[in-house]
């Protein structure tokens, strides 16, 4: 009995069995880990090798196509270029840094990588800021979809489209480009044109040069006798649109002095000269004076048909038409010149990406606290205050993604200033990536330079692309 109670005691009783007036003990269960329950350490080695060797045989079968593609189309080129801007143009003289020192040194050089400073300035804030401000004031307007739908579009346009375009919007001439036109429209509503640019007399005429680009009358002026003030040089599809036939001034009473004004040149042919023909019109509003010893002492307006009248105190002076009406008329800006060329590019970059800018803005417009945005206005903050001190910190991050973004692409720009700068300013515009262009496949192409100038471009972006690294993980770790 000792014996079989001593082995029963080392037994444990059956699942389904309690002992009698004792307390019930549980079956024995798995590991919750679901590991082997041997000895610690039994049979887990090969299983890990087993399963961790296959993952990474699998992960490196799926990477190594994207690892070739990768270091044939990345890396291979940045080790090849550095490697090549130690030699000299033709590839067998070592020469150092020279191609590096030439980058400083070089005046073609030296505007690009200014040219590319003002870029990383202006461009990225510019387009930033009015994405910016599109993106709140779309917000609250029905129709701010289909405004950021319009914004938005030219992201749709390439690079290539976008500079044909420009070059037509910066054409010098008015009537083809548009920034003149309308550039001309402004300052002919404020500022007086002139009416006739290239009108000048002939030789047979009663009018001899003055000076300066002025004409004066061959002989003084006597009342009661009409004057013939009569030009050539101006087309007639540029004539006054109000013009009338001209017509011969009756005399006048008084001793004022009367005269007519007109162009002398009949289409077809068929006129004579000095002689006021039926076809032909009168110089609208071309500027007359009595000159006397030097001064004017009168003036006068020529009318529809052509004819003036001037006081009596012009009796026995000479008539002048002055300078100003024979000036070239104002022609715009010279867009597309030394001055405005970046500028002008500048913009047409701005035009694109703006859309861009707005768009990621709005999304993270979207995600803000609309109650905190309340609460500050019921406290009695204005709109400004509101968009100052809480929309704007509030959106930093997103801003910040969208300015080094914009940041890294115009570092990069090439298209737009080929295509839109023309070749007299082309070096005016010049930037990093068209110089390694020209550089590296112009007519005198030195591909140490261009190397040189691609390492340089790779050293100027890798900065900002740590630092949106260093952000992104910032902002992952929150």
């Amino acid at each position: 009995m000792t014996t079989a109670a001593a082995g029963g005691a080392d037994e444990a009783p059956p699942a389904d069995k309690q002992p009698s007036g004792g307390t019930s003990v549980p079956a024995p269960r798995e590991p919750v880990s679901g590991k082997p329950s041997g000895p610690p350490g039994a049979g887990q080695g090969r299983t890990r090798r087993s399963v961790t060797g296959t993952r990474r045989a699998v992960a490196a079968l799926f990477l190594l196509p994207a690892l070739v593609l990768l270091g044939a189309l990345v890396v291979y080129p940045i080790v090849y270029s550095v490697y090549r801007s130690f030699f000299d143009q033709a590839g067998t003289g070592f020469a150092g840094l020279d191609n590096y020192k030439a980058l400083f040194t070089d005046d073609t050089i030296r505007t690009a990588v200014k040219n590319n400073a003002i870029w990383v300035v202006f461009a990225p804030t510019v387009a930033t800021a009015l994405g910016l401000i599109f993106a709140v004031l779309t917000e609250r307007i029905r129709w701010g979809t289909a405004f950021k739908l319009v914004v938005f579009m030219p992201m749709a346009i390439s690079m290539l489209a976008a500079g044909i375009i420009f070059r037509l919007v910066y054409d010098q001439a008015p009537e083809r480009g548009v920034a003149n036109a309308v550039w001309v429209g402004v300052h002919d509503t404020f500022a007086e044109s002139a009416g006739f640019p290239k009108a000048h007399p002939l030789p047979v005429h009663p009018l001899k040069a003055a000076g300066g680009g002025a004409f004066v009358t061959k002989v003084p002026v006597r009342a009661g006798e009409p004057v013939q003030l009569p030009l050539v040089g101006v087309l007639p599809a540029k004539m006054p649109g109000d013009a009338k036939p001209a017509k011969a001034p009756a005399p006048a009473d008084g001793g004022r002095i009367t005269g007519t004004a007109w162009l002398d040149f009949t289409k077809g042919g068929g006129g004579k000269p000095n002689v006021i023909d039926a076809r032909e019109l009168g110089l609208k509003g071309i500027k007359v004076e009595a000159v006397r010893g030097g001064e004017v002492v009168a003036s006068a307006t020529a009318g529809a048909d052509g004819v003036f009248t001037l006081p009596a105190s012009a009796d026995g002076a000479e008539l002048r038409l002055p300078a100003s009406n024979f000036k070239e008329p104002y022609n715009g800006v010279d867009w597309l010149g030394p001055s405005f060329v970046t500028p002008g590019i500048i913009g047409s970059y701005v035009w694109m990406w703006a859309g861009f800018a707005m768009v990621l803005i709005a999304a993270g417009l979207a995600g803000l606290p609309r109650e905190l945005l309340e609460a500050a206005r019921v406290d009695g903050a204005n709109e400004w205050q509101v968009f100052r001190r809480i929309t704007v910190p509030m959106l930093a991050p997103v801003l910040a993604v969208v300015l080094v973004t914009l940041m890294i692409n115009v570092l990069k720009v090439f298209d737009l200033v080929f295509i839109i700068a023309p070749g007299s300013s082309q070096d005016d515009a010049n930037v990093l990536a068209l110089q390694l262009y020209r550089s590296s496949f112009g007519t005198d192409a030195d591909l140490g330079i261009g190397s040189a100038i691609a390492v340089l471009l790779l050293l100027l972006v890798v900065p900002v692309m740590l630092f949106n690294i260093r952000r992104i993980r910032k902002e992952g770790r929150r």
